[in-house]
């Protein structure tokens, strides 16, 4: 297996390449599944000559390399094999075959509960966990408490961890685990419990530690995290590794994979990588050309072709093609889609994405109510999309989609991944994704207008 060096990993003649943190080769992980409990006695009792077990993979043949200072996510369907692979990293578990090499010291973050004793209140729980840790009494006693004011759940520390909710809880066990002064951090969807707050204050933990040159395997169903914060993503499927790049790419392709059009090599040796992902992008809007400049030629594809996106481009206020819009100006995303065969209540979409693939704004006609209707075959829609741009200045990608339901499953009928570039001018750019067009007053006041005192 071929391995990159990760981008920003090595810089120049003068850097060295950072040392690896993770390392896996042929990584598996085999169940025994047995039809009742009698046949795992007879088997292990030597009863019986017959195999009376079925063997279930939750990894299978799994090679990573993760380097020091990386952050690195892994994401996957549910039953992909993501938790189980945390779970060997750490000791949790032990795999039926391969070879795993650590090098720092781990602090893991996994599903509410592990690592705790719940009949134990905060307080004993943290050395709890310290000492497991390998921190002894007098180093846990340094670090109280910053934990404490990290996890922020007052008088309640002195109680049974049983009595917590479940936000109080992944408060303190992350308060735990980030404090500790770990060289890997590893957190699974545990997060997703906190408030907004308390999420907010975790992921600024996290810009600090990616500062620090720590290391970061995080796991998220939140791909605008996994885009944000990540530097590389790696893709499961039940239980093999599916393919590793960079966010934008996992992610396009694990979007395939949830709605089951992407198809699942059946050997490891079929992982999709940078190059694969690269020639699998298709030529797919030629019939765009003479119409707008706007519109690219190299783009994701995939779904069912009940319909097809046969041309899209923007257009400015002046209904003029363009690839750059002013910001605070009306522009119109204008697709015409084909449908071969007979579509009811079709739904059209588009999203806007920055360029670590972040999901920034979008709609579609069902959002909108705008198109409730049902298309007959061979007929020609021409959708537009019109709205007024308040993105920040910089670029974009734009995404569009022709979707549906049949028999209460959702359908993809054609799908263009990054079809538009979209550059936004903007000669002032304020804090965040949007432009909230505020208004700003400012007046001088006598304070005994408000009833004030000096």
């Amino acid at each position: 297996m071929f391995y990159k060096v990760a981008e920003g990993i090595e810089t120049g003649i003068h850097m060295e390449k950072k040392q690896i943190a993770i390392q896996a080769r042929n990584l598996s992980k085999v169940y025994k599944l047995y039809d009742k409990p009698s046949d795992r006695m007879k088997e292990a009792l030597g009863l019986t000559r017959k195999k009376k077990h079925q063997e279930h993979y939750a990894l299978k043949n799994i090679d990573l390399t993760i380097q020091q200072g990386e952050c690195v996510g892994i994401i996957g369907t549910n039953g992909s094999g993501k938790s189980t692979i945390l779970k060997i990293i750490t000791g949790v578990l032990n795999q039926t075959k391969g070879d795993l090499t650590v090098n720092g010291r781990i602090s893991a973050l996994l599903e509410l509960g592990a690592g705790f004793n719940m009949e134990y209140n905060g307080i004993e729980n943290i050395y709890l966990n310290g000492t497991m840790i390998g921190f002894s009494k007098a180093e846990i006693d340094q670090k109280l408490e910053s934990i404490l004011d990290f996890a922020d759940i007052g008088e309640y520390v002195y109680q049974p961890v049983k009595t917590y909710s479940s936000g109080m809880f992944v408060r303190l066990a992350f308060a735990v685990a980030i404090n500790i002064e770990p060289e890997i951090l590893i957190v699974d969807e545990a997060l997703s419990v906190g408030d907004v707050f308390f999420q907010a204050k975790c992921y600024h933990k996290f810009e600090e530690f990616k500062e620090r040159g720590k290391t970061i395997l995080f796991v998220s169903h939140d791909l605008s995290s996994i885009s944000k914060y990540c530097d590389r993503v790696i893709l499961l499927n039940r239980g093999s590794k599916l393919g590793e790049g960079t966010p934008k790419e996992m992610i396009d392709v694990y979007k395939r994979v949830l709605v089951g059009q992407y198809q699942l090599p059946e050997e490891t040796e079929n992982l999709l990588d940078d190059t694969q992902i690269q020639k699998k992008a298709i030529e797919a809007s030629h019939d765009a050309k003479d119409n707008s400049e706007a519109t690219t030629i190299e783009v994701l594809e995939y779904g069912q072709k009940q319909a097809m996106i046969r041309n899209f481009y923007v257009t400015d206020k002046s209904k003029i093609p363009t690839q750059a819009v002013v910001k605070g100006e009306e522009f119109t995303l204008t697709m015409d889609v084909e449908f071969l065969e007979t579509v009811a209540n079709p739904i059209f979409a588009f999203t806007i994405k920055d360029a670590k693939g972040t999901e920034i704004a979008g709609t579609n006609t069902m959002i909108e109510k705008a198109f409730l209707e049902s298309v007959e075959k061979g007929s020609i829609k021409e959708v537009q999309f019109t709205q007024k741009m308040q993105l920040q200045g910089g670029d974009y990608l734009l995404s569009l989609g022709v979707t549906g339901y049949e028999k209460e499953e959702f359908v993809v009928y054609h799908r263009l991944y990054d079809a538009l570039s979209l550059t936004v001018i903007s000669d002032k750019n304020t804090v965040g994704y949007f432009d909230m067009n505020t208004h700003i007053k400012v007046r001088d006041r006598k304070l005994e207008e408000k009833g004030m005192k000096r």
